[in-house]
């Protein structure tokens, strides 16, 4: 019978199986965390990009702007209100800081603006309709299930609005609405991170 070994023991054979890290990967593993917190610092307004980055070796530099541009990049996002839009502008301006390709930034700078324009003018009108619509589907069906259990409603006032099951449907038929922005905006954000 086959002797019983501990979860260290079958965890240290694996760790040794898999050998010793490369000098890449440890300058990886140390360096884009530092981006990342850096990119943070910014964010909060803590800091400026350009003069951390200047304190860098050549040779850990890449590390330390894949974590900036990681979180920079993941900053950016649907602009659902002042905070949003103040928030995209300043990792908009991060990245613009940091890559090389400037006119490639533009290019996708000008798409994630119309993006940004789209959701808050037609994305908006389209919500502010779908919205309506589903309060009047609400009130219908309430009125309908009312109307069967009470016979008549008088002057009876629904507000569906109230109703934790409208809430419910609204916010996912939001999800639905905001989908396709989700959609673009993503792709577009892979392209940012490809750029140098």
């Amino acid at each position: 019978m086959g002797e019983i070994r501990s979860a260290r023991e079958i965890a240290m054979e694996k760790i040794e199986r898999l050998g010793e890290a490369s000098e890449e990967e440890r300058l990886e593993w140390r360096y884009v965390p530092e981006g990342s917190k850096l990119a943070a610092m910014y964010m909060d307004e803590k800091g400026s990009l350009i003069s951390a980055l200047g304190k860098y070796e050549e040779k850990v530099k890449k590390y330390v702007l894949r974590g900036l541009n990681e979180v920079l990049v993941r900053n950016i996002s649907l602009p659902e209100n002042e905070v949003d839009k103040k928030k995209n502008k300043r990792a908009m301006e991060g990245l613009k800081a940091i890559k090389k390709d400037q006119i490639a930034l533009e290019n996708i700078y000008s798409k994630i603006r119309r993006i940004f324009e789209h959701y808050q003018n037609i994305g908006n009108e389209q919500k502010q309709q779908a919205y309506i619509e589903l309060k009047n589907e609400f009130e219908h069906r309430v009125r309908q299930a009312l109307q069967q259990q009470l016979g008549s409603l008088g002057g009876m006032k629904v507000d569906v609005e109230k109703q934790p099951q409208f809430h419910s449907e609204w916010r996912r038929r939001q999800a639905q609405l905001d989908s396709e922005y989700f959609r673009l905006l993503n792709e577009l954000k892979k392209e940012l991170l490809a750029i140098t």
